[in-house]
């Protein structure tokens, strides 16, 4: 049975890796096939495998992130942030931290295509080529993804499997967490594209300030992020927030067609134009794993490291997070660190280590890693998309010119933090 599972994630990976777009598909015939060979019962994949409080913050998270960049708010304040800084170079790179900011708790994708109109009409303005603001836009919206419960699908997982509430990604027996690491890279990523943008010293240049169509999303998403903290002081787990991003998204829906006085079937368009691929690819993966895990493969894979690192826990971090952003610049993050998370955790407690060292450090190398290609995340993929359709066509070598160091500086910035607070 061991080999059979075996078999069955292989070439369900083999798949997902060469046709993306039907990832789907392959995650949930996999489920049902180790479901069907008896590995793992229904009842358990429906109700211990597939954690469905995660999938609803997913959901709850998405639409809430919908609302607020239709309420353009967002666009509004980059355009004031142009408009006051004491260069347009500094303006791009405050733009690129916004950027960020907004991705901690919006879908990096979401993020990326409510900022690209304001990066393409400045560019046009200074009559510069959009590419390097716009792979900006991308990789910092990736690497902030990381830093919260809500900003992106590993750190999703990571929060399932290591029992994180959404406080603990701040504060976490009593030091400093996963987003402060974070934090660390993007100050790092911050200064290295100031070095690109620094010649744009003061200018003319004036957007055209974006109209504000309601404040209610934001204050819907607010209300999100304080509910996810007072849920994690007051009740420990994730036990309700999934519900109460859901309320709120529902809320969101009614104040959208019923104050608005937007037609219905435009939120049922917003509704089915939700990232409902990856929802569905997270059940079939959280099935996959449960069977790998139930017949001893991660075991197995945690044996093996050990035995090629030893006793050297510096080398054990190092590989982690080497091997974690190679892989993530080519392939899916999320079936990736499902896999690795109980291995980094394994191999951490047999060297007497504090788990969070080694499955930060696998956190941060799978999500940063993602940077290095122009495939290897989807908001690189809707970024290279856009400047296409602006005449700028990014090539791979052109990417990894420019991301490729951005990449390397923040994850050994974030790294380093997390190797010097953890270990």
């Amino acid at each position: 049975m061991k080999f059979a599972v075996l078999a069955i994630a292989l070439v369900m990976y083999g798949l997902v890796i060469a046709f993306s777009d039907k990832k789907a598909w392959f995650t949930l015939g996999a489920a049902a096939i180790v479901i069907a060979l008896g590995v793992v019962s229904p009842a358990k994949a429906a109700f211990e495998l597939v954690n469905w409080n995660v999938l609803l913050i997913y959901i709850g998270s998405l639409i809430i992130a919908d609302l607020f960049i239709y309420s353009r708010v967002p666009a509004h304040i980059a355009d004031r942030i142009v408009d006051s800084s004491p260069t347009l170079g500094l303006g791009i790179v405050f733009i690129l931290i916004m950027t960020g900011i907004i991705s901690a708790f919006v879908e990096n994708v979401a993020t990326v295509l409510v900022m690209a109109p304001i990066a393409i009409a400045l560019s046009k303005k200074v009559g510069m080529k959009p590419t390097v603001f716009m792979i900006g836009l991308a990789v910092m919206a990736n690497l902030q993804g990381t830093a919260t419960l809500v900003g992106d699908p590993p750190s999703m997982i990571f929060a399932s499997f290591a029992n994180y509430s959404f406080n603990d990604f701040f504060v976490h027996q009593g030091k400093l967490s996963i987003f402060f690491a974070v934090q660390a890279g993007a100050i790092a990523g911050a200064i290295y594209f100031y070095f690109y943008f620094r010649k744009y010293g003061k200018t003319n240049v004036q957007l055209a300030v974006e109209k504000v169509v309601s404040y209610l999303p934001s204050a819907l998403l607010i209300a999100l992020i304080l509910g996810l903290a007072a849920i994690s002081f007051f009740f420990e787990g994730l036990a309700l927030s999934g519900l109460w991003c859901m309320i709120l998204a529902v809320v969101g829906l009614f104040w959208y067609v019923f104050v608005r006085k937007e037609p219905v079937k435009e939120a049922v368009r917003l509704v089915k134009g939700l990232d409902w691929e990856t929802i569905f690819f997270l059940i079939g993966i959280f099935v996959v794993i449960g069977a790998i895990s139930e017949v001893g493969l991660l075991d197995d894979l945690a044996i093996f490291l050990q035995g090629v690192i030893g006793g050297n826990m510096l080398l054990g971090f190092v590989i982690i997070v080497a091997i974690s952003v190679l892989l993530s610049g080519f392939i899916d993050n999320v079936p990736y660190i499902i896999v690795m998370l109980p291995v980094a955790a394994s191999l951490a407690s047999s060297l007497n280590l504090p788990k969070e060292l080694y499955m930060f450090g696998l956190l941060i190398g799978s999500c940063l890693g993602g940077n290095l290609t122009p495939f290897g995340a989807s908001a690189n993929v809707v970024a290279v998309g856009i400047c296409k359709k602006e005449g700028a066509n990014v090539s791979f070598g052109e990417w990894v010119k420019i991301a490729g160091p951005f990449t390397l500086i923040t994850t050994v910035a974030s790294a380093l933090f997390v190797w010097f607070g953890w270990r």
